[in-house]
């Protein structure tokens, strides 16, 4: 990756440049009471992103770019020197988004003759670098300011095709003659390929020697096409990375979308549903514009009152510089909706605060209420432990972590709760750059790490999202782990048909407690650099499918986003380009979530890369789905937590003489993003359902008598029976109610 290493940076640093569900009440507090105005908290966030812009930070920074304005001023013109600091200044104003003048001084820096006297590496930086900023320049055109639901989405075709293609065409030419001096390097060739494909002139633009196959590009399975409704509902808003979470926040039984971005200057969104099938914008009115920043986010009912809270992750990536605390946003009823409220310090997890992108709520204890692991950086070996933080039951946390043993003190990607050995509590698994770790829960307040024993350590250098699903449904958890290591030629390789397996995600069939490794048997054996990433049922047929956000900071790391379909626990197929889910933007915080109570589940993709210049818009896919089975829970619990994450659900559903039973965890699903807590199951051509078995997280087996599918159901805790809930079908955009049954 360019960003890692070079070769124009080494050589200018060579010459000396200095340069509740559903509304059912709350348990606590009083519904509509008045209550004083908090405190603001956003000037708190503001200071940190004017000290992030003024700093030497890598994304954000503008120290860098005065830095070689002056340098570039005071530089000798025609000397090597004044050229390789004009292509990085191109190269600074390309991070922040000023793409015109990147343009300008990378093409003069191309041009001039002192080039010639550089190495050849640093010529071909200069021209990358030219050919990216065109790129950019297309796009923000396009697919920004003319944004379509075809924007950046392989194949580019039809309305994917840039209508303005001067910028498109002119990187195509850039990485053209890139690729006849460098005819092996795939990521010129594969970025030559894109461009072409964004100008209108692939395939026959592109010299056959350098061509990615039109068959790479061609659907691999039939499957039904899925739509991005973002731009028309009104939720595409443009933001970096960030995180994403659906879920019904204002207890009115229709799943909400709120988002987050690693900007450390823009604040959270949020957009209510209507329950006509549109959405309104209450980033203000939840008061949720006091909250800057945030690379991931989580939600859960923290404090069991039947409302969803929210947590912000702050810090990732910035190393020392990251050392911003979380927000915990209590979510307080009032008479207006929603009033999310930072309660951090006084809930006890705010200092010390580490740079993190990760964590994970589970009753690990299991006395009913959640508990917090906070998974963080460990950069350079900094000595930030990871945190676990007992809930305390009173709106306090307790740091337990050194009594725990779970410290990890490596540097983690992501955290998962499931309990893997059926012994009743949750264990805890762990994601790093590194070797992962395997926390078994004892049931004493310790964990012991099994991970080397049971063979989960792997990807080891690496890793990133990680998740507990049973994707083959035999009733106990596997394990999946996504790979990181992988440089995008070893990506774009796929594609080229060379196939590459040395970087892989893992895939563990947990076997009784024991795992065996199975990636490459079930069809994951490839590179795919996987970032934002959750699991969801595409088709409603009862398996468990996957999504995966692609992507790296730099500019040239351009890969489509890539979706798995279950093949009924023997493996996965790949359905990106059949079901349109090939975007190029990067892929950050996956949500599923049945929107308009349809039965199928629907698909929120927080997108944008890393520095200014690379935002985008969310996508908001609709579940084409028609014809299937289902059945929806709204879990409460009682002595078990309010929304009853963690437990485990049996559907056994009858279709003619067959029986099956469908297995389901409670929770958001995967590591970097928030499905709704709402337990949607699908059940392909089941005909009726024998019977529903709730194993709640404090340990109860209840058995609830069977009821019709195709229905939306409360299963509190010790009821005995399901209870219908009626909550309107609608479409996207609005169109006639319906009963969902």
């Amino acid at each position: 990756m360019l960003a890692r290493t070079s070769s124009l940076l080494t050589l200018v640093s060579l010459l000396a440049l200095n340069c509740s569900p559903s509304g059912q009440g709350a348990e606590s507090g009083t519904a509509g009471a008045p209550e004083a105005e908090p405190p603001s908290v956003r000037p708190e966030f503001e200071r940190i992103c004017e000290e992030i812009r003024e700093s030497e930070d890598p994304f954000y920074g503008q120290l860098r770019e005065r830095q070689l304005r002056a340098a570039l001023e005071g530089a000798e013109p025609g000397t090597p020197t004044a050229a390789a600091t004009r292509a990085l200044l191109g190269r600074e104003l390309l991070k922040s988004g000023r793409v015109d003048e990147s343009i300008e001084h990378l093409a003069a820096a191309l041009a001039d003759d002192a080039t010639r006297r550089l190495s050849d590496s640093v010529q071909l930086d200069m021209a990358i670098y030219l050919g990216l900023a065109h790129l950019q320049a297309g796009e923000d055109q396009n697919c920004l300011l003319n944004h379509s639901a075809a924007s950046c989405i392989l194949p580019l075709e039809g309305a994917g095709v840039h209508a303005l293609p001067a910028h498109a065409r002119q990187a195509g030419d850039t990485f053209l003659e890139v690729a006849r001096q460098y005819p092996q390097a795939l990521q010129s060739l594969w970025l030559l390929n894109l461009a072409r494909m964004a100008s209108g002139d692939y395939p026959d633009g592109v010299e056959p020697r350098f061509r990615v196959p039109e068959s790479a590009f061609a659907p691999e399975a039939d499957f039904p096409r899925w739509i991005d409704r973002a731009p028309e509902l009104g939720v595409a808003v443009d933001d970096l990375a960030g995180g994403a979470v659906m879920d019904d926040f204002d207890g009115d039984g229709y799943l909400d979308l709120v988002t987050s971005t690693w900007d450390p200057c823009g604040s959270l969104k949020a957009f209510r549903s209507d329950g006509r099938g549109g959405f309104e914008d209450v980033t203000t009115a939840w008061r949720l514009d006091q909250q800057l920043g945030g690379l991931n986010l989580l939600h859960a009912d923290f404090d069991d009152d039947g409302r969803l809270d929210l947590l912000v992750l702050r810090g990732a990536w910035m190393g020392p510089r990251g050392r911003i605390r979380n927000s915990l946003l209590h979510n307080r009823e009032s008479p207006s909706g929603p009033r999310f409220v930072d309660v951090t310090l006084e809930a006890g997890i705010a200092e010390p605060a580490y740079p993190t992108q990760t964590a994970a709520w589970a009753d690990y204890d299991l006395d009913g209420d959640l508990d917090l692991y906070v998974g963080n950086e460990d950069p350079d070996g900094s000595s930030y432990p990871s945190q676990l933080f007992e809930n305390n039951g009173d709106l306090t946390f307790s740091d337990v972590t050194a009594a725990a043993g779970v410290a990890n003190q490596r540097y983690a990607k992501a955290v998962t709760w499931g309990d893997y050995d059926d012994d009743g509590d949750p264990d805890l698994y762990v994601s790093n750059i590194g070797v992962n770790r395997l926390y078994r829960n004892d049931g004493d307040g310790t964990f012991t790490d099994v991970a080397a024993e049971l063979g989960v350590t792997e990807p080891t250098g690496r890793s990133f999202a990680s998740w507990f699903f049973d994707f083959d449904n035999d009733g106990d958890l596997d394990l999946f782990v996504a790979d990181y290591e992988s440089p995008v030629p070893a990506v774009a390789a796929y594609y080229f048909g060379l196939r590459p397996v040395d970087n892989h995600p893992r895939l563990y069939r947990n076997d009784g407690g024991r795992f065996t490794e199975i990636s490459e048997a079930a069809g994951l054996g490839r590179a795919l650099l996987p970032m934002g990433a959750n699991f969801g049922d595409l088709d409603a047929d009862g398996w468990p499918d996957f999504y995966l956000g692609t992507g790296e900071p730099g500019y040239e790391t351009v890969m489509p986003n890539v979706m798995f379909r279950n093949l009924e626990g023997e493996g996965f197929k790949d359905v990106t380009m059949a079901g349109g889910f090939g975007h190029l933007q990067k892929g950050h915080g996956v949500a599923f979530g049945d929107l308009d109570h349809d039965g199928d589940q629907d698909l929120l993709h927080q997108l944008g890369g890393f520095f200014p210049g690379d935002s985008y818009t969310n996508a908001l896919f609709e579940n084409p789905t028609r014809g299937k089975s289902w059945v929806t829970l709204l879990l409460e619990g009682r002595q078990s937590n309010r929304f009853g994450l963690g437990a485990r659900i049996e559907i056994r559903a009858i279709a003619g003489t067959e029986r099956r039973s469908v297995h389901a965890l409670a929770g958001s699903g995967g590591t970097f993003g928030g499905s709704s807590y709402r337990v949607e199951v699908g059940l392909g051509s089941a005909e009726r359902i024998e019977a529903v078995v709730v194993a709640w997280p404090a340990g109860e087996l209840e058995r609830f008598p069977g009821v019709a599918v195709n229905g939306i159901y409360r299963a509190r805790q010790g009821a005995g029976s399901l209870e219908p809930v009626a909550l309107d079908r609608f479409q996207l955009g609005g169109g006639q109610h319906a009963s969902p049954r």
